[in-house]
């Protein structure tokens, strides 16, 4: 159970880490307008994952219920999309671009509300969480749904803890990535095992 969930921890941290949409979306905001505005960004976009967690854990969970061949096919699933992540990250450009251009000044309530509602209607988070959060199940005896709620608050609160830190540190962070053109091949190949090591973990 504990390694579960350690297990969990550590691929939820390395993926917060890894550049993407979201995060990068802080930084920008963070850099032009100030922390805390890239922290109303932040929290705007770890809100929206608790309507992600609920779909999944009241989905999943009822066909947990009704079929187990039914889940088997979603952790099938959820490894194919694994891997499927792992080929895309590897043919992508591994340069990190922190474009300023478009980033208007808004209240830190739009910015809290644009990061919701981007998190919310992204469909990718849903298709994400279903592939990612089946695989970390950790126990025969807590409800399903339980379980999911507890992955998503955990997947929440170190996302926020990362989210956080890039938003707080955004100058620094901008001045080591425009330093070491590197640094996006280590956290690109990072992700890519990441993303391997779950499908494999889900599979097996």
């Amino acid at each position: 159970m504990i390694e579960t969930l350690l297990s969990f921890v550590l691929a939820t941290s390395i993926l917060a880490i890894s550049p993407g949409p979201d995060n990068i979306f802080v930084l920008t905001q963070s850099i032009v307008n100030g922390k805390k505005y890239g922290l109303a960004t932040v929290f705007g976009l770890i809100s929206g994952c608790l309507v992600h967690t609920t779909l999944l854990a009241f989905g999943v969970s009822l066909v947990i219920k009704e079929s187990a061949t039914l889940f088997f096919i979603i952790k099938l699933f959820g490894t194919f999309y694994l891997l499927y992540l792992a080929y895309k990250v590897y043919k992508s450009d591994a340069t990190i671009l922190l474009s300023n251009e478009n980033v208007k000044q808004k209240t830190t309530k739009q910015l809290f509300k644009q990061g919701f509602i981007m998190n919310v209607l992204n469909p990718k988070v849903s298709i994400f969480f279903l592939a990612f959060f089946p695989g970390f199940l950790f126990s025969e005896t807590l409800s399903s749904i339980l379980q999911f709620y507890i992955l998503g608050f955990i997947f929440m609160a170190v996302s926020l803890f990362i989210f956080s830190l890039i938003a707080i540190l955004a100058g620094v962070i901008s001045t080591k990535i425009k330093e070491n053109n590197k640094i996006g091949l280590y956290l690109k190949w990072m992700q890519i095992v990441v993303f391997i090591s779950i499908a494999i973990f889900i599979l097996i």
